[in-house]
């Protein structure tokens, strides 16, 4: 398996409060993951950080190798977490409000788990075709799916920012876990909202399906990102997963 991942500070922003990470348990198990903090200068580079690092941390200690162990051990992880930012964000007045989204992909023989919380996105790129396997835990999503707007006018919306999910800020943090079968040519894409907001997914097939490295995809991801404003922190993580580039 390839993998690359690229984070940056985009164009409006003065400090970049994505964190992002890729790990290996005892096992052999991949787990990646992408956090995108929330609360400005009340610490989500803090929170994001801790989601990723602790988690990360402790996922190396672990020697499952199974997909339902791991459903079980992220759910677990995710409600400790949750507890651990919103404690510290008690303990350090300038940090309250603090918290974090999260999507990560756990890579198994066959098969791969897909997790989110917020509005972090999972993608698969199979056959030429671009898929969005997570769900936004947003606003703008609940209005889109509810008909009252479209997911054109979503795009623009002026509450877009609204995340009805989160590690930290509240007692509850309930992830979403699907689980999938591998094939020859697959490519997962990890990303923070920084991304998406700024490159349609047009772009984003249009970027994965050349012939270039992991580590260049993702370098040409930031940089459209950037292009058309690079209105917050943008963070691309893409796994290709039986290590070779699919050129479609």
């Amino acid at each position: 398996m390839d993998f690359a991942y690229r984070s940056d500070i985009g164009q409006q922003r003065e400090e970049n409060e994505d964190y992002v990470g890729f790990f290996q348990n005892k096992a052999g198990i991949n787990f990646a993951i992408v956090a995108d903090g929330i609360g400005g200068h009340q610490g989500g580079d803090v929170a994001s950080e801790m989601a990723v690092s602790h988690m990360g941390f402790r996922f190396e200690n672990t020697t499952f190798k199974e997909p339902n162990d791991a459903v079980k051990w992220l759910a677990s992880e995710v409600q400790d977490e949750n507890q651990h930012i919103i404690e510290k964000a008690r303990e350090f007045s300038d940090l309250n409000g603090m918290g974090t989204t999260m999507v990560a992909a756990l890579l198994f023989d066959q098969k791969f788990l897909m997790a989110n919380i917020g509005d972090s996105r999972g993608y698969l790129f199979r056959d030429g075709q671009l898929h969005q396997l997570t769900e936004d835990h947003s606003l703008v999503n609940e209005l889109v799916k509810r008909g009252e707007i479209s997911a054109e006018q979503a795009r623009q919306h002026p509450q877009k920012n609204i995340i009805t999910r989160t590690l930290g800020i509240s007692p509850d943090a309930d992830i979403d876990t699907n689980l999938y079968q591998m094939q020859p040519g697959d490519q997962l894409l990890l990303c923070s909202d920084g991304l998406t907001n700024m490159v349609t997914d047009q772009q984003l097939a249009t970027v994965l399906a050349t012939s270039q490295t992991s580590t260049q995809k993702c370098e040409t991801l930031i940089k459209l990102a950037n292009a058309a404003g690079g209105k917050d922190n943008i963070t691309a993580l893409l796994m290709a997963l039986d290590g070779e580039v699919a050129s479609k």
